[in-house]
């Protein structure tokens, strides 16, 4: 990434990105400064509940899937 580009706000890809290497922990001190430094709190929070509440609603579809299969 040139300079021009870590003074610019993230755009859409890289919150949604950022959000998800922080939810396996795994996000690169570059892209964490970026974010610090030029991104706002909100988008990262929208972006956070919105992929929680994906991640609960698709790990429950998977468990009332198995208990299906299983006959419970």
């Amino acid at each position: 990434m040139s300079e021009p580009d870590q003074n610019r706000k993230p755009t859409l890809w890289q919150v949604i990105a950022s959000v998800n290497a922080a939810f396996f922990g795994v996000q690169s001190r570059k892209n964490r400064e970026r974010d610090f430094t030029h991104g706002r709190p909100l988008h990262f929070i929208v972006i956070g509940v919105v992929m929680t509440v994906v991640l609960i609603a698709g790990l429950v579809l998977i468990v009332k899937f198995m208990l299906r299969n299983a006959g419970l």
